[in-house]
C-alpha cells in the first residue's frame, strides 16, 4: 500500500508491505504478540535486532529509507520464523513522515509496544576552530534530531494507548567524551543521550521505560575493512548488542530507567 504525502511541495510515497504470519511449530517467546518498531532495520545492527525480536514472536514494524532493502529482509524473516511484519520507507528526520508511520502502524496492529531506534551515522570533521557547519548540521540532523522526533512521537503514542512501553535508543560511546576532529559527531551523540534521559524522566511514571545502549566499535565488515590491523575479537558483535537491546526491552529491565548501557566487549 502506498500512502501519499506532500512535504515542502514534493509528493512522496511511503510504502507499506505486510507479509508473513506465525509459522507452525514456532515456540512463543518473551516478546510474543508485542508490536516492535525498529528503525534502520536493514542495516548491519538493525538486521541483528530484527532477527532477535523475530525469534521471540514479536510483530514487527520495520523502517528504513529503502523499501527494497526492507522487503528483502522481511521476506527472509517471514520465511524463517516471524509473526506479522510491516515495512515502511520513512525518513526519520521528517516529523510528518513519522506521524504517518505511527498512524499506519496503529492501523495495522492497534498499538506500539516497543521502539528500537538504531538510526545514526558517523563522519569525521574539521577542528572546532575551522567552524565547519556543514558537518555539524549533518551530524545533528542524523544523530540527534531523529532521537528527539522518534522518541517523542513513540512516547506520545504509548501515552495515548494508556501508558506502558519500552523505548531503546542505540547511541555511542563517543558521546561520553570529545576528541580531536570529532566535535560534531561527539556532540550529536551527547545531545541524543540527553534527549533520552529527559524523555525517561518525563514518562517513567506512566510506565514507559526509556533507555539506551552505547556500543563502541561494532564488529561489521565495513569496520574490519577500515581498521584491518585491529583485534576484532575485542569488538562487540551486532548480535551481542541486539541481546542487550532485548534485555532493556524485556520485563527483566522493569526497574531500569534512563540508563545508557555500555556494550563495548573488551575494546
Amino acid at each position: 500500500m502506498a500512502v501519499p504525502v506532500l512535504l515542502n511541495g514534493v509528493r512522496l510515497a511511503l510504502l507499506i508491505m505486510p507479509v508473513g504470519g506465525l509459522k507452525r511449530g514456532v515456540m512463543a517467546g518473551q516478546f510474543e504478540g508485542k508490536v516492535v518498531l525498529i528503525t534502520g532495520a536493514s542495516g548491519g545492527l538493525g538486521q541483528a535486532v530484527t532477527r532477535r525480536f523475530a525469534r521471540e514472536g514479536a510483530k514487527l514494524v520495520l523502517v528504513e529509507r529503502s523499501i527494497e532493502r526492507l522487503n528483502v529482509l522481511a521476506n527472509q524473516i517471514a520465511a524463517d520464523h516471524s509473526s506479522s511484519i510491516m515495512t515502511m520507507a520513512v525518513d526519520v528526520s521528517v516529523p510528518e513522515a513519522i506521524d504517518l508511520l505511527m498512524a499506519a502502524a496503529h492501523e495495522r496492529f492497534g498499538r506500539i509496544d516497543i521502539l528500537v531506534h538504531t538510526v545514526g551515522g558517523y563522519a569525521a570533521g574539521k577542528t572546532v576552530a575551522e567552524g565547519d557547519l556543514d558537518i555539524w548540521d549533518k551530524m545533528m540532523n542524523l544523530n540527534a534530531r531523529p532521537v528527539y522526533l522518534m522518541g517523542g512521537r513513540a512516547a506520545a503514542r504509548m501515552l495515548k494507548q494508556g501508558g506502558g512501553g519500552k523505548i531503546v535508543f542505540v547511541l555511542a560511546r563517543s558521546g561520553l567524551k570529545g576528541s580531536s576532529k570529532h566535535s560534531a559527531y561527539s556532540a550529536s551523540k551527547a545531545a541524543a543521550e540527553r534527549v533520552m534521559e529527559s524523555l525517561s524522566a518525563e514518562v517513567r511514571d506512566q510506565g514507559i521505560h526509556v533507555n539506551a545502549v552505547l556500543p563502541g566499535v561494532i564488529d561489521t565488515p565495513r569496520n574490519r575493512a577500515d581498521m584491518p590491523d585491529a583485534d576484532f575479537s575485542k569488538w562487540a558483535s551486532p548480535e551481542q548488542i541486539a541481546d542487550a537491546i532485548a534485555f532493556l526491552a524485556s520485563d527483566q529491565a522493569s526497574a531500569v530507567h534512563g540508563v545508557s548501557l555500555a556494550v563495548y566487549n573488551r575494546a
